[in-house]
């Protein structure tokens, strides 16, 4: 990889040195006690840790200095990360740094660890061992655990590493994978769903291209950079790794493919008494008066929508997510209440097709004036559906209704959360076959989970496209953002202007002043 001492001699600073995503990587480490990485081959990810280590061990302990412990699974490893390291500290003008060979003391005393260290004068040291400790308690310091997948123990170098986070210090876990059932890849999946509190970072190869990878390959060769023969290096790239490419450098576990949530597991999550409520008009409608269309709608939201509505608990919180359509694509409004245990429930949705905007709207508003304790939405802002994502965050406000376009990275951060909810059995969803369907299309694709181009046939005959599994990752990522409910009265409530022989108010108390229903504010964290 690049070599730091090509690029800067002496004080520099190794902000000028690392790219885009290594900042990124180190950065993350700062704010997070445990972060794993999911990256491509040979993007020099480990290169920059390295000098994440130095800066650490060679700081002293009132500016956070520790010691580093590298664990990587064989002493080839070991050994070309200490010299990495060794580079670092000359580039960062430390004392000339002498590699000491020696043998780790993990605690077992039939057995001692091969390792390699640096020490430094702030009394911290640098530590790479050839194989994985069994203990490293009674230790504070920096744990990096590299390609992490090719441990032959992985939960116990986890388990080593995180029994000295009670000394304090941190963890950083990169590894390019190696297999869908591997260690390394559930422990990201855990990540992405909430079953353990670590941070992922992913860099794909394509990451750190966009970041100057290529460009700095040509700085340190003297070669003149193009966009021509940056696109001819990736190719040759990608043809080399031939079908392991996903893989080695996308970020993308073999076998990881196919259907995100198997029809099983959704139906096992399906209320019967839950109702999908659909709304449909011929195209014509849009084109009747104004006042005849609003009156149309009015009567089908009370004679459709109270009863559902009214049911609601008006104990618990309740949000929404709606994908827009409008010809083509259906129109779904997912509510969801969050309940004492905290499990999420869609009592019901609403399906509009050839409904216009203004009618929408109103379809939409009808809904959410009702919901009980509201705590917002967000919404499907992509195309046509930025209008009623826009008048919604209007009348409702900005920090409540969230506009949305909808990408990749979003989806990689809020599908996994929906997926734990449905194996840990802590949402119900209304039982119909087309909300299956909707639900089963989503596809892990380059390890992303995503609606593909495809289209299926609803049970009435029209084309559905994952409408109700887009409308339901919005509404729970909402119950997941965060947001705070509070009640307020206003300034204008004094004593001299207290009404004490009034009736008192339900909880026995007279007051003066009293908000109006519905007067309420809700704020995000």
């Amino acid at each position: 990889m690049v070599s730091a001492e090509k690029l800067f001699v002496g004080n520099g600073c190794i902000e000028e040195v690392l790219l885009g995503y290594q900042q990124r990587l180190l950065g993350a480490t700062a704010m997070h006690q445990i972060t794993l990485c999911e990256k491509s081959r040979r993007i020099g990810v480990t290169w920059a840790v390295a000098g994440d280590a130095v800066l650490t061990s060679a700081a002293t302990r009132a500016a956070g200095g520790m010691d580093t412990f590298y664990i990587g699974y064989n002493l080839d490893m070991a050994r070309e990360f200490i010299d990495v390291c060794a580079m670092w500290a000359r580039s960062f003008n430390e004392a000339a740094p002498s590699v000491d060979e020696f043998l780790f003391d993990d605690g077992n005393p039939d057995r001692h660890i091969q390792a390699f260290r640096i020490a430094f004068a702030s009394g911290f040291e640098i530590v790479a061992l050839a194989s994985r400790p069994r203990s490293l308690r009674g230790r504070q310091g920096y744990v990096i655990i590299d390609e992490a997948a090719f441990h032959d123990d992985l939960p116990g170098v986890m388990k080593a590493a995180i029994a000295l986070l009670m000394w304090g210090g941190k963890v950083l876990v990169i590894s390019t994978h190696l297999g869908a059932d591997n260690a390394f890849a559930r422990l990201i999946d855990d990540a992405r769903g909430g079953r353990n509190p670590y941070h992922v970072e992913r860099i794909t190869f394509d990451d750190a291209l966009a970041d100057g990878l290529f460009r700095r390959i040509c700085l340190v060769q003297g070669k003149p950079w193009s966009a021509e023969a940056e696109a001819a290096w990736r190719a040759g790239i990608i043809a080399s790794y031939g079908d392991d490419a996903d893989e080695e450098l996308f970020c993308v576990p073999s076998k990881g493919g196919g259907v995100y949530l198997p029809r099983p597991l959704i139906e096992a999550r399906m209320i019967g008494d839950f109702k999908v409520l659909r709304l449909q008009r011929k195209p014509e409608f849009t084109f009747l008066p104004k006042d005849v269309r609003e009156a149309d709608i009015a009567a089908w939201c009370a004679e459709t929508l109270d009863a559902p509505l009214q049911a609601l608990d008006p104990n618990r919180q309740h949000a929404f997510g709606q994908d827009f359509g409008r010809k083509s694509d259906l129109s779904v409004i997912a509510p969801i209440a969050i309940g004492k245990t905290l499990k999420r429930t869609v009592p019901f949705t609403v399906e509009m097709l050839g409904i216009p905007f203004e009618q929408q709207k109103q379809v939409l508003f009808y809904v959410l004036d009702r919901l009980p304790r509201f705590i917002g939405g967000k919404m499907d802002a992509t195309g046509n559906g930025a209008y009623l994502a826009e008048v919604a965050a209007q009348k409702y406000g900005a920090l409540r209704v969230e506009q949305l376009n909808l990408t990749a990275a979003w989806y990689l951060e809020n599908f996994p959360p929906l997926k734990t909810a449905f194996e840990d059995g802590m949402i119900l969803i209304p039982q119909h076959a087309d909300l299956v369907d909707d639900l089963s299309l989503v596809r892990t694709v380059r390890g992303i989970p995503l609606i593909p181009d495809l289209r299926t046939k609803s049970i009435e005959g029209g084309k559905r496209h994952g409408d109700f599994a887009i409308a339901l990752v919005l509404a729970y990522a909402q119950t997941r953002s965060g947001i705070v409910e509070f009640d307020y009265r206003g300034a204008d409530e004094r004593p001299d202007i207290r009404d004490d022989d009034g009736p008192p108010d339900d909880d026995g108390v007279h007051t003066w002043w009293r908000a109006p229903l519905g007067a309420r504010l809700r704020g995000s964290l």
